[in-house]
């Protein structure tokens, strides 16, 4: 035992320092998710973090700092240091099951902040700067969870819905006959003001790409939630569909949507609280397999037959939907769907300019337009469309726009959500356009409001 404690000693004093050229993933949890700091030195002070491992002692703090990224703010409560030291550094490349490193691509630039040699960077400042310089109608912003990550992981990482098979993209629309009299659709609609309380708040995947996950869990809470008129409001989990939802599908490296709403339909999911999200680098692999099993009840109905992974939580309900329907392309019909039912899902295309959107109305600019090919790269993504609305330009333009949710947390965009250009098809996002019902019974909303009142009491 003195032996390893003696090489464990030795391994440390000989280790690179973690953070040279900046530091990777500076709002992860590792310090606060470990319980706590250690006093003085403690080699066995540690939590995994990317590759490698990070401590939480205070002896981390010294000039070859190895200290988590939230060592700082959650043990000392003062700001995390500015690392200016520059030196060629490793990427790190999160896979699925960890991270890998692959030499020379990144290194620190003058300013301290991550530069990309070889490949384009996810956070481009002259993208930046040309988009707030043009009048373009969005304003574009520096992120720093973005740092030190290629355009290719961006896109490889941050967005994760594959496009929809033939098949399904050949789903027959469903036919909405509008009376154009009786059918007045208003110039500003916003689910969160028409059902306050029932329209959940943007979440974060990280550097997981499950936006089909994510944007199905989303839109899936918000229609149980409307449609049981506020008796049943959950957050479902997306890595209820992550760990559990496995056939042909990818998890954390891509999925479908298709796949999602059978997995709802068929088998359900829980709550977030119940089974809440972990991000790849923090998860053990013990924790990435499925937590949650159900069995029928009879009737199409699922019951849980394994207690909350959070052990905090003990309502381990199942959630299901009925089979989702498509919508037609037709910017009236989809509003008119909102307007009725909820919020809806899209699958988008996600452009290289996309990542540094701020505010504003988004449309897909041409400020990349003259560089290399591996500056202008896209990928697909899925995100949950909330209502729509216009504004007028200078010149007395009309400009008509989406409201959408992504999941890339709340300090991107306008408080985690975004607006694009509507009724011109932008990024694809009224191509294939997707509306649900939870599959609920009055026995369910009685069942709910019992254990309600019964946690009141």
């Amino acid at each position: 035992w003195r032996e390893k404690m003696v090489i464990n000693q030795c391994l440390r004093e000989l280790a690179s320092p973690l953070h040279i050229g900046g530091i990777r993933d500076p709002f992860g949890s590792y310090c606060q998710r470990r319980g706590g700091c250690c006093p003085g030195r403690d080699d066995q002070c540690t939590v995994p973090y990317l590759d490698t491992i990070c401590y939480c002692d205070l002896f981390c703090n010294r000039t070859v700092s190895d200290c988590c990224p939230d060592f700082w703010g959650h043990c000392l409560g003062v700001e995390r240091p500015f690392i200016s030291k520059c030196a060629q550094v490793w990427s790190v490349n999160f896979k699925r099951q960890g991270w890998t490193k692959t030499q020379g691509q990144n290194t620190c630039g003058a300013d301290g902040r991550w530069d990309c040699e070889q490949n384009a960077c996810l956070i481009e400042p002259d993208v930046i700067s040309a988009v707030n310089r043009g009048n373009y109608g969005w304003r574009a912003a520096n992120y720093s969870q973005f740092y030190g990550m290629t355009l290719d992981e961006g896109i490889r990482y941050r967005l994760g819905t594959q496009r929809p098979a033939k098949t399904i993209m050949n789903m027959n629309e469903i036919q909405m006959n509008m009376d154009p009299e009786r059918d007045q659709l208003p110039l500003y609609f916003n689910s969160a003001e028409k059902w306050p309380g029932k329209i959940h708040e943007p979440l974060d995947q990280g550097n997981c790409a499950a936006s089909w996950a994510f944007s199905t869990a989303a839109v899936a809470s918000d229609r149980i939630s409307i449609q049981s008129m506020g008796h049943m409001t959950p957050q479902l989990s997306p890595q209820n569909l992550i760990s559990c939802d496995t056939r042909n599908q990818g998890g954390c490296t891509g999925g479908r949507i298709d796949g999602a709403w059978w997995f709802l339909r068929r088998r359900g999911v829980v709550t977030e609280d119940c089974y809440p999200y972990r991000p790849p680098q923090q998860t053990p692999a013990e924790l990435g397999r499925c937590m949650m099993q159900s069995r029928s009840v009879g009737r199409g109905k699922r019951q849980a037959t394994q207690r909350c992974p959070n052990t905090n939580n003990y309502q381990n309900n199942i959630y299901q939907s009925t089979p989702p329907y498509r919508l037609s392309t037709n910017e009236k019909e989809i509003m008119k769907e909102i307007q009725d039912n909820g919020p809806v899902q899209a699958i988008m295309e996600v452009h290289e300019d996309f990542f540094v959107y701020k505010s504003g109305i988004y449309k897909h600019t041409d400020v990349s337009f003259t560089k290399p090919p591996q500056y202008r790269k896209h990928g697909t993504h899925s995100v949950k469309i909330t209502g729509w609305g216009e504004e007028r330009n200078v010149d007395g333009a009309k400009r008509k726009y989406w409201i959408a949710a992504n999941s890339w947390g709340k300090n991107w965009g306008e408080e985690g959500y975004f607006r694009i250009a509507r009724g011109e098809n932008e990024c694809e996002i009224e191509a294939f356009v997707i509306g649900v019902w939870g599959r609920i019974t009055m026995e369910d909303m009685r069942s709910h409001n019992h254990h309600h009142r019964r946690r009141q009491i």
